[in-house]
């Protein structure tokens, strides 16, 4: 039986706020995924450490 894309689950990317389907590599981890891409999942990284570090910064005045 072949499943269309259409009816695979769909998430939100916590990044980017677009909608991304199941992939066969995620199968086993698919309630963990929470990014469509590693460019989003890096991206939204560099942006914790960046707030992480203003919040030093900024506490310390």
């Amino acid at each position: 039986m072949v499943t269309k894309k259409a009816d695979l689950p769909t998430k939100l990317c916590a990044a980017c706020q677009r909608p991304f389907a199941w992939r066969k590599k995620w199968e086993r981890c698919w309630e963990e995924v929470r990014f469509c891409s590693e460019r989003c999942r890096n991206s939204r990284a560099a942006s914790h450490k960046f707030e992480v570090a203003c919040s030093r910064v900024s506490h310390t005045s």
